[in-house]
């Protein structure tokens, strides 16, 4: 166990040494920032609304003048309509379950940055994709390999390495996400009830428990692409084939999958089950048989593959 400990530190040193990690890391402090300006620049967050204690009278003011401007704007304008409504649906549950609302906080802003997890899955697909083909371009892989360690403890670090890179990332991006949020646009309670479209309608969950949800799911979403990644780097040898690969499943795997949902045996496709988040969402899988357990088990099953097809192939390979 100590072995592995050391291999997994010096793996993560071997990664946190490089420059280009670094430059990521920025890249992501730039994207939250620029996030923020857009939302500035656009107007496309209401950051001024707050509400005072008698929020209750407030929200049906506000209902009656969303109505009064579906009744003059709104006809023949089905944007006005529909953005109304739902402002109306969403204003009428907080009265009815007497929810306090609260103006555009640091939490909506953390939840509305989720997009820049995107960016979290390049940078772990390029470190997963070069963490052992690198060893062979370079050279190294011989030195790593006449250690007393079995190659299978050297494999195992490689890919607790990369899963930790992940994690770290992740935190790394919700912590910029956070601080950023929390200087633009504050706080105004420690976990603050917020209302979130669920598949049978409006629903209310603490803010903390909805970004751990969001992001947990982002996660698993990343650790499929990294080990699909990992898999190819350790067997063709090759970061370009692994991140090139992985970067077009990234990118069209989910639409893909989308485009066949006609037929039964898409569901065992495993992009139309790598995000969980949608059965937490009015849109639902591809297919309507499929459930959320069903989903994990054929996550399950594709990774079981590709890490048993790594070890497979790395264990038995000569090293000329």
């Amino acid at each position: 166990m100590t072995k592995l400990f050391d291999l997994v530190r010096n793996e993560l040193a071997k990664i946190y040494v490089l420059k280009s990690t670094w430059v990521m890391y920025l890249f992501l402090v730039a994207l939250v920032i620029f996030s923020l300006i857009m939302n500035t620049v656009t107007d496309s967050v209401d950051s001024e609304t707050t509400y005072s204690d008698d929020w209750k009278t407030e929200l049906q003011e506000e209902n009656q003048t969303l109505m009064e401007e579906i009744e003059t704007e709104g006809e023949g304008d089905p944007f006005i309509e529909s953005t109304n409504m739902s402002l109306i649906e969403q204003n009428t549950y907080h009265l009815e379950n007497d929810i306090r609302p609260y103006g555009y906080h640091a939490g909506n802003f953390v939840l509305d940055n989720l997009f820049t997890t995107s960016l979290v899955s390049l940078f772990v697909i390029i470190i997963a994709g070069g963490i052992v083909a690198n060893e062979f371009r370079w050279g190294t892989i011989k030195q790593l390999l006449i250690r007393p360690i079995s190659r299978s403890t050297i494999l195992l670090s490689k890919y607790i390495a990369v899963l930790l890179f992940t994690l770290f990332t992740l935190l790394f991006l919700l912590a910029a996400s956070i601080i950023v949020g929390l200087i633009a646009y504050g706080l105004p309670a420690l976990n603050p009830e917020i209302i979130v479209t669920r598949p049978d309608g409006m629903s209310s969950n603490g803010m903390l428990s909805e970004i751990v949800m969001q992001y947990g799911f982002k996660v698993l979403n990343i650790i499929v692409l990294a080990t699909f990644g990992f898999m190819i780097s350790s067997i063709f040898r090759s970061s370009a084939l692994a991140i090139g690969l992985s970067m077009f499943l990234m990118f069209v795997g989910t639409t893909a999958a989308q485009a066949m949902a006609q037929y039964a045996w898409s569901k065992y496709i495993l992009f139309a089950n790598t995000d969980l988040s949608v059965y937490f969402t009015p849109y639902g899988p591809i297919r309507e048989e499929m459930t959320v357990g069903f989903s994990v088990g054929v996550i399950a099953v594709y990774m079981v593959i590709f890490i048993i097809a790594v070890w497979a192939v790395f264990t038995k390979r000569d090293v000329a």
